[in-house]
């Protein structure tokens, strides 16, 4: 369960917002909501097409395009040196190519994840000046590069770096470093992927007479997807990029676009910021994970249609194979946990496995965090060695949890959404207990959120409103997919499809009806039946099937009316807490110490029930809020202590199962029971 949070909302600002600028009332609505309020702004983030600052403005770019120029007229060699994922490999597309067609000497290098890492190395430097390199130009890295570039230097090879990460310390000895995030940097605009800055060296290659609108229709389709692939803010310069890519990707004339479309399953679909997310950004980030990202620059440069889909096929298999790697590491991890259950009860969760698969754990930090709502890092050991990869919560900083424990890492970096670190393997037991620490004394350790955009009347679901929604596109970081809530909603029918792999929902408030969609759920996997009351948080699409419009509310979550997600969070902390040994309040402890009555009510349930194979939040709702989830958490562990249940509790599936008993049992005799009592008194 996530902490739904709906965003607060100036009604005076957005009929402000309404009036001045003729907008449907959802669109300034949700513009307010998301601090797109000026004049000036609305009419940049919902119509700008191709204005894109001047270059020049962001310090040292006249020093690298005078570079870069000198270097084309006289025939130097240039390498571009990029990255393995999809900012870095289209970064790396669009400058070779840009400079392959001004005639330049050029070549790219991309290194390989699991053999160098991220950014430049010294081998590869060494390797470049035996072919001739004179000039290496980074994109998407380069900004913590001090070693390499200064052995560059010793080499007789000069650097320029464009690059879009927060600097560490000084800056390399580079002929010019290119990087908004500079504290000496005055560009307006900082949240430009490595692809978007190394557009804005070729505007400056251009010079003066620049022409800004053939350079997005030449470039869009790279620009969009290395922007989408890095998951920067969508908006401004962007904004811009992702919504000209997306009209160059549906018409592209790069073969290997086209081919990557057409590979992804995406020919006779809409394209959407979204839709790119989730099916090419994959296949080219793949590739990377599995050590070979030279074939993805090799499609998005290839001039030949058939080439461009044999590797496009190549990386839709790559992509497969990743997916495998990711899954066989997620059943082992969903059975470790299953009989380890203290593993996820930390508040960081910190997992670790040998010959795990480098390439695929952020992923799968990823999908911890969200089967768990916590900070999860993952970790893969290679003997003495350990890599890791971690994905956090909004509101607690990764990165600043990570360099606390910072003498027991050789290598990390990141930021506070995402991290990675390398350390010795004998280290990683006192890592988990270090960094727990810290966030045991994090001043608020924030719940994992659902973030609702605002509530919504059933009533105002109407195709034209819902169609109005569009002027907001595209979506992605920064603007996402509006999400809306459905308060008080009384079920009226449970409707399978699919062969009951999805629901169709029936729904009603005031007597208005309501149809939801919930994938991928089967009937025995939803938790509620008909007459329940629920709130839904969903997002909207319009679809046109022979000439007819319809709106489909499509569920990200659905909860019972009358339970308060906080107060289940609290209460699971707080089991947790006590679970792993940490000190809690009496009034808390009180609130966690069930009644003998409690395990009569759900002892009874689970005896008229069979046992229990949904998800245990659910069970408050269940019980017609008789039992706070805190207690009801404590008595199934009791239970299972005194040999009453057996509790099976994954990633995805939680199961309680009746055991058979003979004789009487005293539920006082279960050692949390007496743990509580003993801390109370």
């Amino acid at each position: 369960m996530k902490l739904w949070h709906i965003a607060s909302l100036d009604k005076a600002e957005a009929l402000k917002i309404q009036n001045e600028n003729k907008l449907p009332p959802i669109i300034a609505t949700l513009l307010q909501i998301r601090g797109i309020r000026t004049q000036e702004e609305v009419q940049d983030f919902l119509y700008n097409v191709s204005d894109i600052a001047d270059p020049l403005e962001i310090r040292d770019m006249e020093k690298a395009a005078e570079r870069v120029r000198r270097a084309i007229e006289e025939g130097e060699r240039i390498c571009v040196y990029g990255d393995y994922d999809a900012d870095g490999v289209t970064s790396t597309a669009l400058l070779y190519s840009y400079l392959e067609a001004v005639g330049a000497d050029v070549s790219y290098y991309i290194p390989s994840r699991e053999g160098e890492g991220y950014g430049m190395n010294i081998a590869a430097v060494d390797a470049l000046h035996e072919q001739g390199v004179q000039l290496i130009v980074t994109v998407d890295n380069g900004i913590a590069a001090n070693a390499e570039i200064a052995h560059a230097n010793a080499l007789g090879i000069d650097t320029v770096v464009t690059d879009h990460h927060t600097p560490v310390g000084d800056l390399p000895e580079a002929v010019a470093v290119v990087d908004l995030h500079r504290s000496d940097c005055p560009s307006r605009f900082k949240n430009l992927s490595g692809v978007g800055v190394a557009f804005k060296l070729v505007m400056a290659l251009e010079g003066e007479y620049c022409d800004v609108d053939t350079l997005l229709d030449n470039y869009a389709d790279l620009l969009s997807l290395g922007t989408i692939g890095d998951i920067v803010e969508l908006r401004g310069e962007n904004r811009v990029f992702v919504r000209r890519g997306l009209e160059n990707i549906r018409n592209a004339d790069r073969p290997g676009v086209s081919a990557l479309v057409e590979a992804s399953g995406l020919n006779d679909k809409p394209l959407t910021a979204g839709r790119i997310s989730f099916t090419l950004v994959p296949r080219i980030n793949a590739v990377g994970r599995l050590g070979s990202s030279g074939k993805s620059v090799g499609l998005l440069l290839c001039e030949d249609a058939e080439e461009a889909r044999a590797i496009a096929r190549e990386m839709s298999d790559n992509n497969n194979e990743r997916r495998e790697i990711e899954t066989g590491i997620v059943d082992r991890i969903d059975e470790e946990i299953r009989q380890n259950p203290s593993l996820v009860r930390d508040r960081v969760v910190v997992i670790d496995g040998e010959g795990w698969h480098q390439g695929v754990i952020g992923i799968v930090a990823s999908r911890v965090k969200d089967a768990f709502g916590k900070p999860a890092i993952i970790l893969t050991r290679d003997g003495e060695n350990a890599k890791g990869s971690g994905r956090s919560v909004e509101g607690f900083p990764l990165i600043d949890a990570i360099s606390a424990c910072s003498d027991l890492l050789t290598h990390f970096g990141g930021h506070p959404m995402a991290a990675g670190l390398s350390l010795k393997a004998e280290n990683i037991e006192l890592f988990r207990k270090r960094i727990n620490e810290y966030a045991a004394g994090f001043r608020s350790m924030p719940y994992d959120r659902l973030d609702i955009d605002c509530k919504l009347n059933p009533a105002y679901i109407t195709p034209d409103n819902v169609a109005s929604l569009s002027g907001l596109q595209p979506y992605g970081a920064g603007n996402p997919t509006p999400v809306f809530g459905f308060y008080g909603m009384k079920i009226q029918n449970i409707i399978p499809l699919s062969n009951n792999k999805h629901l169709r929902l029936v729904m009603s408030r005031n007597n208005t009806p309501l149809t939801v969609m919930q994938f991928f759920t089967s009937t025995e996997e939803f938790p509620f039946i008909k007459g329940d009351v629920v709130d839904v948080a969903a997002t909207l699409e319009l679809t046109e099937y022979n000439g007819n419009r319809s709106v489909t509310v499509i569920a990200k979550e659905i909860k019972a009316s009358d339970d308060e997600s906080e107060h289940i969070l609290n209460a699971n902390r707080a089991f947790e807490e006590w679970m792993c040994g940490r000190p809690l309040s009496k009034s808390v402890l009180t609130r966690l110490l069930p009644r003998r009555e409690d395990f009569a009510v759900l002892y009874r349930f689970l005896r008229a029930n069979g046992g229990y194979a949904l998800p245990p939040e659910t069970l408050p709702h269940k019980l017609g809020g008789k039992i706070n989830y805190g207690r009801i958490r404590v008595i199934i562990e009791a239970m299972r202590e005194l040999g009453l249940v057996s509790v099976s509790e994954g990633m995805n599936r939680f199961e309680l199962t009746l055991c058979e008993v003979h004789g009487k049992v005293s539920l006082d005799e279960a050692p949390i029971i007496k743990g509580l009592k003993e801390a109370i008194q």
